[in-house]
């Protein structure tokens, strides 16, 4: 670690068989907490480069502890958060109505390090139960139409970096590769991300595989389409940018989707909204990342994405998938 760790100080970059080893050297135990932390903090400094975030991926998929749900074409909705908007839990939201609209959806979640709440304190407090149990998981999918891939469970490889990460409280490179990990290996994919740079090589990451994509990036800097401008869109096929007018609604204000200072208060917005209760600010926000997640799945314009997730969404099938999941987990 020490020669990699004087290389980067020098502002040299490593190739994606050094990355990959580094993680698995960590995964070990051979590194030190100082090791790692310093490790980190060099990619706080500087831009990742495209060889090392896919030696990164490359790594934790391989010492992932994998599922297979392919017979279920999922699709997971996951932003790499580090955008520091401090919004309500759009994607999980987005989760639940896309599910609820018949699309299943393999959540991949962990709890917030540099958010008030990530998806993992919001699922936790509402009572889901995260498991690494391949049944459990498949009766979630069967039951509810979806399953919360709490990251930590499959992702054992990381636990040395765990505390570290949490002691930091900033966004590291792991912000950045959480979606890129999931455990079941989704078909499809909704990405969120915090920056162009970022989006451009996710785009380049992913069309080396046979994913089916979207990733999308607000303009004004969320890893989600926010409705407060303009969202960047990379997909398969094309490259645009979406307005609000393009689902139909009006621009919003940042305060309309503000997630409130507790983990209790991301909760208590998140059942207000699936109950059919949130503002139209706030629906609209959800149906927008469920309508373009279930526009990826079934190939749709994201205006008639969107109608199917307000649908979802305002006539109680994202509060079904809500409910049948926390009376799966109680059992």
């Amino acid at each position: 670690m020490k020669q990699i760790l004087n290389r980067l100080i020098n502002h040299e970059t490593i190739s994606k068989e050094e990355a990959k080893n580094v993680l698995v050297n960590i995964s070990k135990g051979d590194y030190n907490p100082s090791q790692i932390a310093s490790f980190l903090t060099v990619y706080m400094m500087r831009s990742i480069t495209v060889e090392e975030l896919e030696g990164f991926r490359d790594a934790l998929l391989e010492l992932c502890l994998a599922v297979d749900f392919s017979e279920y074409n999922t699709i997971d909705l996951c932003g790499t958060g580090g955008d520091g908007k401090n919004t309500f839990n759009i994607s999980t939201l987005s989760s639940f109505v896309t599910a609820g609209a018949g699309i299943h959806v393999t959540k991949h979640g962990n709890y917030g390090v540099s958010s008030v709440s990530g998806s993992s304190n919001v699922m936790e407090f509402l009572g889901i139960k995260f498991s690494n149990d391949v049944d459990f998981l498949r009766k979630c999918l069967d039951t509810a139409g979806i399953c919360v891939l709490h990251a930590p469970l499959f992702h054992p490889a990381m636990k040395n970096v765990a505390p570290i990460r949490k002691a930091l409280g900033v966004k590291t490179f792991f912000n950045m590769l959480g979606p890129m990990v999931n455990p079941s290996f989704p078909k499809n994919q909704l990405v969120g991300v915090f920056n162009l740079e970022l989006a451009r090589m996710y785009s380049y990451l992913y069309q080396k595989s046979d994913k089916n994509f979207a990733i999308l990036h607000a303009i004004d800097g969320y890893d989600e389409i926010s409705l407060t401008g303009n969202t960047k869109i990379l997909s398969n096929h094309s490259e645009n940018m979406l307005s609000p007018e393009d689902f139909g609604v009006g621009k919003i204000q940042q305060t309309d989707i503000f997630g409130g200072n507790t983990v209790e208060d991301s909760a208590n917005i998140f059942i207000k909204i699936i109950s059919g209760q949130g503002t139209d600010a706030q629906n609209n926000v959800v149906s927008a990342n469920a309508g373009m997640a279930i526009a990826t799945v079934k190939n749709l314009t994201p205006k008639e994405g969107f109608e199917l997730a307000k649908e979802s969404l305002l006539i109680g099938k994202g509060l079904e998938v809500l409910n049948r999941l926390q009376f799966i987990s109680d059992k």
